[in-house]
């Protein structure tokens, strides 16, 4: 009889404790990475929208003569804005494509700005990437991904 009441007893504290902490250290590290990687998600989906905009300045560059001086929204192809939950507006004026991102869009806690600034070559036209307001782990995906068409 003594033997089966042992059985039955169940977990001590002490290793009920130490499955919390072993749950608590993986949810430390796995939240943050997971809100990294949400983030920039979101912003691979933004400059997805934005692709449109940088086709379209191309085009316009090219039709201008290798300069981006007329490439304004609604000019040569250039498409004018519809709203997004990710992207409030984006402009653009002699090539040099904004976007606006909402406060809490792409995890920002300000009001985003990315910006691209064409600078034409021979037979390509690389793309300047300047991004303020977001999280550092989204900037550096957009500068990484968007430094040439």
């Amino acid at each position: 009889m003594q033997l089966k009441q042992r059985a039955q007893r169940g977990f001590t504290l002490i290793e009920l404790m130490i499955v919390v902490a072993i749950i608590g250290i993986l949810a430390a590290v796995a939240i943050p990475q997971y809100r990294d990687y949400t983030n920039k998600s979101k912003g691979a989906s933004a400059i997805a929208s934005i692709d449109t905009y940088k086709k379209g300045v191309a085009i316009c560059i090219q039709n201008e003569g290798g300069v981006a001086t007329n490439c304004d929204t609604g000019y040569d192809g250039i498409p004018t804005w519809t709203a997004t939950p990710l992207l409030s507006a984006v402009t653009v004026a002699d090539g040099k494509i904004t976007a606006t991102v909402p406060i809490g869009a792409i995890g920002n806690t300000a009001e985003g700005k990315i910006e691209l600034t064409p600078n034409p070559q021979a037979a390509r036209i690389n793309w300047v990437v300047a991004v303020t307001a977001l999280p550092d782990a989204v900037k550096s995906a957009l500068e990484k991904t968007n430094t040439s068409s």
